[in-house]
């Protein structure tokens, strides 16, 4: 009852431990239900199918990228409107546009295109900035309060997201590796598959030992299939 394990997919060694461990669970065989290898290798088994079904990453990305393009969209209208505001000198306030486009200038007419963390420290400068009381009746002159109520509700979003993001991120990581809890759930697999092998021709072994090999070979054949470029079960 031979298979290198080492060349079954991630898919079918997770498949493989685990119709081990249910055929060996059946009932019909007392005698290893209580065995240490094969709580050992259900411990095993379970750390890796967790690993191993988890992502890389928290997935969160896309979401953090579209707060990301979401407070982009906020700060680029503000600054349009106040760059052109500021040249039509015949109307009202727009010294205000002047003064209000010189603290983006402060801070960066282009920090949208920075990285986040980049971004997030400016704009929180920016926000801050507006928010003092000159600041604020010269957006109130020009109706920009809304607006920038709107940047200060996208940049929090956008906040959150990330945060959300990084704490994932951190979880994900704590995990053991895949590779480090494959070796382990590979290591467990050839011990108990030894024992199994090394019993067989003891009375109350012999079944058990023909039954699991029936599913030894089914791994064999997956891995033959895998490597053919197919797609087995």
């Amino acid at each position: 009852m031979k298979v290198n394990l080492s060349k079954l997919s991630t898919k079918n060694l997770a498949t493989l431990a685990q119709r081990l461990i249910n055929s060996s669970k059946t009932g019909n065989y007392k005698i290893i239900e209580n065995h240490p290898l094969l709580l050992a290798l259900e411990t095993s088994y379970n750390r890796y199918d967790t690993v191993y079904t988890k992502q890389t990453y928290s997935g969160k990305g896309k979401h953090v990228a579209e707060a990301d393009k979401e407070r982009d969209v906020a700060f680029s209208n503000m600054k349009a409107f106040l760059n052109g505001y500021r040249k039509l000198t015949s109307v009202a306030n727009y010294q205000d546009a002047e003064v209000l486009y010189g603290v983006f200038r402060t801070f960066g007419l282009s920090l949208d295109l920075m990285s986040y963390s980049a971004e997030t420290a400016q704009l929180k400068k920016l926000i801050e900035e507006l928010e003092k009381p000159e600041n604020t009746q010269r957006l109130t002159n020009l109706a920009l309060a809304t607006a920038f109520d709107d940047l200060k509700t996208k940049h929090q979003a956008f906040e959150v997201i990330f945060a959300e993001q990084a704490e994932a991120n951190a979880d994900l990581r704590q995990l053991s590796s895949a590779t480090s809890t494959r070796k382990e759930l590979e290591q467990v697999l050839r011990s108990y598959l030894n024992l199994i092998t090394a019993m067989k021709d003891v009375p109350d072994w012999t079944k058990l030992y023909h039954d699991l090999n029936e599913i030894v070979k089914a791994a064999k054949n997956s891995a033959l299939l895998t490597n053919k470029g197919d797609n087995p079960n």
